[in-house]
């Protein structure tokens, strides 16, 4: 043990584990402590932020599971990308951000909400920020993410924001699109359709048929809107 002691140079130790700390391939490094914990508190922290508007604002009403998984994934691949690009120029990253919110429009199989679509947006906003905001401190991180969710509460929990539905009607009481008659139509309405009826707007009119197409705008019992409301017939083989 003494000759160990007496053979030992801290200088020499130190350089060597200062290699072994460096150590890459392909000029990678093979590991990076203190960027590493960057990743993974910024990671949780992020995903914490989504998940709680989620959870608690848009499935509390939706109920969408499918939905649920696209926030979620969407946000973790977005941090993701962005944080790992972090070192190219902002020019890149801006780019790759808005590559990223208008693709995602077109990932869907049907038309994507109006509610949908912001509460996407908000994730993938959310997500860039976190991901690509090196430049702040997590202060202004944490509070820039209270701000989106403290903003996102108060809407939710607002009359004025509350859904409102469209339906598209074929419509054969052709008499009663008069505008003059224009209370006892929202009348009919509601009496056929038991809808809560805020407002009717006549399209187009076919006198050979005696038929109008109606867009009645209402108050949807589930505070949802009907992802075929505005289909007025399907199409026969």
């Amino acid at each position: 043990m003494k000759i160990l002691q007496a053979t030992f140079d801290p200088q020499i130790a130190n350089e060597f584990g200062q290699q072994a700390a460096n150590l890459d391939f392909l000029g990678i490094p093979l590991f990076d402590g203190p960027n590493l914990w960057n990743l993974l508190i910024r990671f949780a922290f992020n995903l914490l932020v989504c998940w709680s508007i989620v959870q608690f604002f848009y499935y509390r009403k939706s109920h969408r599971r499918d939905y649920y998984f696209t926030f979620i994934m969407f946000s973790i691949t977005i941090f993701l990308l962005l944080f790992l690009l972090q070192n190219l120029s902002i020019e890149v990253g801006f780019a790759l951000g808005l590559f990223a919110i208008f693709g995602m429009i077109r990932y869907r199989t049907s038309t994507l909400p109006v509610r949908e679509m912001t509460y996407l947006f908000v994730i993938i906003g959310v997500s860039i920020i976190n991901g690509f905001g090196m430049s702040a401190s997590y202060a202004a991180l944490l509070v820039t993410n209270l701000l989106i969710i403290l903003v996102t509460w108060v809407l939710e929990n607002t009359h004025i924001t509350h859904p409102e539905a469209t339906k598209i009607i074929v419509y054969e009481k052709i008499d009663l699109i008069h505008p003059d008659r224009y209370a006892e139509l929202v009348a009919d309405l509601k009496q056929r359709t038991g809808l809560d009826i805020l407002k009717v707007q006549v399209g187009s009119i076919n006198f050979l048929k005696d038929t109008a197409y109606l867009k009645v705008t209402y108050v949807p019992t589930d505070n949802m809107p009907n992802d075929i409301d505005m289909i007025t017939k399907f199409k026969q083989n």
